[in-house]
C-alpha cells in the first residue's frame, strides 16, 4: 500500500534532477511499477497523474489478495520449463517476471507456489528462492485490481510518447499513448517480459543503461542478459556526483 508511491516518488526525484542537467533518455522502459516512471520519462503521464494512480494502484494490489499469496524467484532453469511446471501444478500458480537468463519468477497461492518451486527443482532449478513481497504480483489473481485500476486511468489525459518506450507486457514499443491504460491494467495480472525489453532496445543500438530509483537489481539483470552494454546505478546523491563526472554533457 505504501512501498508504491514511495519508490516512484524517489525515481520522479531523481529523474527531475537528470532532467535538470541536461540528461535525456533516448529510450525508456521500468520492470512492474517501474514502468510508470518510464512514463514519466517519455512525457506520457504527469506527475500529478503518476502519483495518484501509482498510491491507488498499490491500495488496490493490497486489497485484491487479502489472503495473501506467494512469489519465489527460480534461478538456473530454462523458462519454457519453469511455465510447463506452472501449468502442470495444481492450484494457482503463474511465471510472474521473466527477468534474465536464469532468473523467473512465479507466482500465485502460496501453497501453489510452494509445490511448484520443488517440481523446478526436481527439473533441474539450481535453487528457488521465496520472495518477501506483500502479494502475489503479475498474477491473475489480481485482475480485480487492475479492473480497479482502469476507473482511475480513465481519469488521465496520456500525453504524446515523445521518446519511445517499451512495455513490460509486450517487450515492445507502444506506439500510440492511447495504448497506454490498457497495457497499464493488463501489467497487474500479467508476466513482465523484461528479458524481451532489454533485448528489443539492444537491438535498437542501446548500449549503455541507466537504471534510476531504489536497488541496483536491474543492473544486474543487464549483466546477465548481455555483457557488452554497460550497465549505471543512480539510487543515492553519490551515485548521481560520479555519474555526472563521469559522463558529463549528453544523453543517457
Amino acid at each position: 500500500e505504501y512501498t508504491q508511491i514511495a519508490m516512484v516518488t524517489v525515481s520522479a526525484a531523481i529523474l527531475a534532477l537528470l532532467n535538470q542537467e541536461g540528461k535525456k533518455s533516448q529510450v525508456n522502459a521500468g520492470l512492474s511499477l517501474g514502468e510508470y516512471g518510464a512514463l514519466l520519462a517519455s512525457g506520457v503521464l504527469s506527475r500529478a497523474d503518476a502519483f495518484r494512480v501509482v498510491r491507488k494502484r498499490g491500495i488496490y494490489m493490497q486489497d485484491a489478495v487479502p489472503e495473501g499469496g506467494a512469489m519465489a524467484a527460480v534461478l538456473g532453469l530454462d523458462a519454457d520449463v519453469i511455465t510447463k511446471v506452472c501449468e502442470a501444478a495444481d492450484g494457482q500458480v503463474s511465471v510472474a517476471n521473466y527477468n534474465c537468463p536464469g532468473q523467473t519468477v512465479i507466482t500465485g497461492e502460496a501453497s501453489a507456489v510452494e509445490k511448484a518451486g520443488i517440481a523446478c527443482k526436481d527439473a533441474g532449478a539450481k535453487r528457488v528462492v521465496a520472495l518477501k513481497v506483500s502479494g502475489p504480483f503479475h498474477s491473475p489473481m489480481l485482475k480485480k485490481a487492475g479492473d480497479h485500476l482502469r476507473k482511475e486511468l480513465d481519469q488521465v489525459s496520456f500525453g504524446k510518447i515523445q521518446i519511445p518506450y517499451v512495455t513490460n507486457v509486450t517487450g515492445d514499443y507502444v506506439k500510440n499513448s492511447a495504448d497506454v491504460k490498457e497495457l497499464l491494467v493488463s501489467q497487474v495480472s500479467m508476466p513482465v517480459r523484461w528479458q524481451e525489453s532489454v533485448e528489443r532496445m539492444i537491438r535498437d543500438g542501446a548500449d549503455t543503461f541507466v537504471e534510476i530509483g531504489p536497488g541496483r537489481t536491474l543492473t544486474g539483470f543487464l549483466k546477465k542478459i548481455d555483457r557488452n552494454v554497460k550497465g549505471i546505478n543512480i539510487q543515492t546523491v553519490e551515485d548521481f556526483r560520479k555519474y555526472m563526472e563521469a559522463e558529463g554533457e549528453g544523453s543517457c
